[in-house]
């Protein structure tokens, strides 16, 4: 890899918010050299001159999008009221870090984001940065409960998650137009007090 001066800095981070871009648009097999520099503007060549291959590509374009949705996180964790981050805010927010922003209710949105999620197991290279994340997404999910005046376990966390990953998919299955209703509906029942 070769980036060392702020120009060659600038085009690498050009590569790699390309290369971002184009896995939420399209998954993995978006991501190849010349969709890359063109999404970026660049040179084709410029893929092959900042990366050393172009798997060292990908993963700098996950970490870089899972970073962005982390942020996301943490800032909307930031912005919420804690008198008012019980029920639908609450619910909302665990949802847009488990599927993606609220704006992004269209079912091809979340297909690509678990697609995206199943064929990162495919690829031994990244495991290792998705456990990192992952790690991460837990971490920020427990602090989001704890905030919400609703202390789970980290074991508890894991579940939720599951339970929402289970309904996502069998709404996918069943062709539902909006899976992230289905994976509302499972959540708000399985957090309310009881």
């Amino acid at each position: 890899m070769t980036a060392a001066t702020p120009k060659g800095e600038r085009r690498r981070q050009a590569l790699v918010e390309a290369a971002a871009s184009l896995l939420a648009d399209g998954g993995f097999d978006a991501i190849r050299h010349r969709a890359v520099a063109e999404r970026a503007g660049l040179p084709l060549a410029s893929t092959t001159y900042y990366f050393d291959s172009l798997d060292e590509l990908v993963t700098a374009a996950l970490e870089f999008h899972g970073n962005a949705e982390l942020a996301y996180g943490k800032a909307r964790l930031d912005e919420l009221d804690p008198a008012e981050c019980g029920g639908d805010a609450f619910v909302e927010l665990v949802l847009d870090l488990l599927l993606g922003p609220s704006g992004d209710r269209d079912a091809e949105a979340v297909l690509l984001r678990y697609e995206r999620l199943v064929a990162t197991g495919r690829r031994p290279y990244l495991r290792p940065l998705m456990r990192r994340m992952s790690g991460e997404l837990h971490s920020l999910l427990f602090d989001i409960f704890t905030r919400a005046g609703q202390p789970v376990s980290r074991e508890r966390v894991e579940e939720l998650i599951a339970l929402v990953d289970g309904a996502v998919v069998n709404a996918l299955i069943e062709i539902s137009p909006d899976p992230r209703a289905a994976a509302r509906r499972m959540l708000r029942k399985s957090v309310q007090p009881r």
